[in-house]
């Protein structure tokens, strides 16, 4: 009896604790109401127009007040008593108000000196700029990072993406001159777009017919598979967009190397699929953010997968991965090196050349974007490491249990996050 009391007790004493709790859920409504009424401009690109957009003094002081008033607010929420959705909404308010503290105090900064004309010539050349580049990056990234911490890590996948490489020539017998001078070879290249039209659709078939031995969901809307016609755009090899997988094919031939870790970043297991498979019912909360890191980190770390999708079928095929990956993982010790240490170009292009042959021909496109759009090329990288390295980590603690279609589950079902929480929903029980 005595055992019975103490169980009705303890229930009406955390009902009467609950009703003296404010509802999170109007919490939450605030925040979003609040949140689309300060109209913030959406994260750009380039730093320059980024920096146009910083509202006035007064402008400034009304987000921070709202910003301010959310941080003092959210302390009176136990997190052990939310539901998983409020829970989820919690954590992006938390993370969402923290950063956005972060950019105000530098716009609080800009707006009492502003500069006659913001320089060009680098986002460490403008005033506070290394400080902006660190929050720059930390906002691009989705993840608590520092400018020294992800150099290193830039150094560390050059490394191993070389290695990569490297066994890729080994397989072919070929001497390292021999291997680059081969690669060149008109055998690689496509100047018919219905055969480059036709290698896209085959890769498409064999990924399909595949993607149940990595994945739980394979009934996804139809993927498109067009040439692109926007020059603006002709610098990449293809894009994804809306339902549609585009190839550029413009003056040059199509390089064979490309076909199938481009249809799986872009395409299918991509951008494509984490689309098709991304929650409908993301909470009004959810629906203010994107998180560039986890959504690039994705589409590259599926390329990893392109072995057991039945694609990379020659040394040749995996390469086309590998050659795109090397000019990822050196561009973001140039970003670094660029935006916060203040490389010039020269060195910028003498420590290109030192990590990639044969590329040469985009290396200074690639250092003019770095300058104009500072931290972005670091999103594709870091997040793919990320997600692979939770995965091994997984596997090495569950051995034969691991379950790689539950892992591809908890990683995309709650669609895009910043790092962090995608972590915890891959950890958790």
């Amino acid at each position: 009896m005595k055992a019975i009391y103490f169980t009705l007790g303890a229930l009406v004493f955390s009902l009467l604790a609950s009703a003296q709790q404010p509802k999170f859920d109007d919490f939450s409504k605030k925040f979003v109401s609040g949140y689309k009424g300060l109209n913030i401009p959406d994260l750009n690109l380039s730093y320059v127009e980024g920096l146009k957009h910083i509202g006035s003094a007064v402008a400034i002081q009304k987000q921070l007040d709202f910003f301010r008033s959310m941080k003092s607010k959210l302390p009176s929420y136990k997190e052990v008593e939310l539901n998983p959705s409020q829970k989820l909404d919690y954590d992006l308010i938390k993370y969402e108000t923290g950063i956005n503290l972060q950019r105000l105090a530098l716009e609080q900064e800009w707006v009492k000196n502003p500069p006659a004309k913001i320089s060009t010539d680098g986002i460490i050349t403008v005033p506070n700029g290394k400080a902006w580049y660190a929050y720059l990056l930390k906002r691009w990234v989705g993840d608590e990072v520092t400018p020294d911490q992800i150099f290193q890590f830039g150094l560390t996948e050059v490394a191993r993406v070389k290695k990569h490489i490297e066994e890729v020539r080994m397989q072919t017998d070929l001497s390292e001159d021999a291997f680059y001078q081969h690669l060149n070879d008109s055998s690689f290249f496509i100047s018919d777009p219905k055969i480059v039209q036709q290698s896209f659709e085959h890769t498409k078939a064999v990924i399909y017919s595949n993607l149940p031995k990595l994945f739980t969901v394979t009934q996804i809307p139809e993927l498109r598979i067009e040439k692109g016609e926007s020059k603006a755009l002709a610098q990449t090899p293809g894009y994804y967009d809306s339902g549609t997988f585009y190839y550029n094919l413009f003056d040059k031939p199509y390089n064979k190397r490309q076909v199938d870790w481009l249809f799986i970043h872009e395409g299918v297991p991509g951008h494509h699929y984490q689309a098709s498979v991304s929650p409908a019912n993301a909470s009004d909360v959810q629906q203010l953010f994107f998180y560039y890191g986890f959504a690039e980190g994705w589409a590259a770390y599926t390329e990893e997968l392109g072995k057991e999708l039945g694609v990379y079928k020659t040394p040749y095929d995996e390469l086309g991965k590998w050659e795109w990956d090397i000019v990822r993982s050196v561009r973001v010790p140039l970003d670094v090196g660029l935006n916060y240490y203040g490389w010039t170009d020269q060195q910028a292009l003498d420590f290109w050349k030192k990590n990639i042959r044969g590329q040469d021909d985009i290396a200074m496109r690639e250092i003019a974007r770095i300058r104009r759009w500072p931290a972005q090329v670091v999103t594709y990288k870091y997040g793919a490491l990320q997600i692979l390295h939770w995965k091994e980590a997984l596997q090495k603690k569950q051995g034969k249990g691991f379950d790689i279609k539950d892992f591809h589950n908890r990683v995309l079902e709650h669609g895009t996050l910043p790092l962090f929480m995608v972590k915890e929903n891959v950890f958790g029980s």
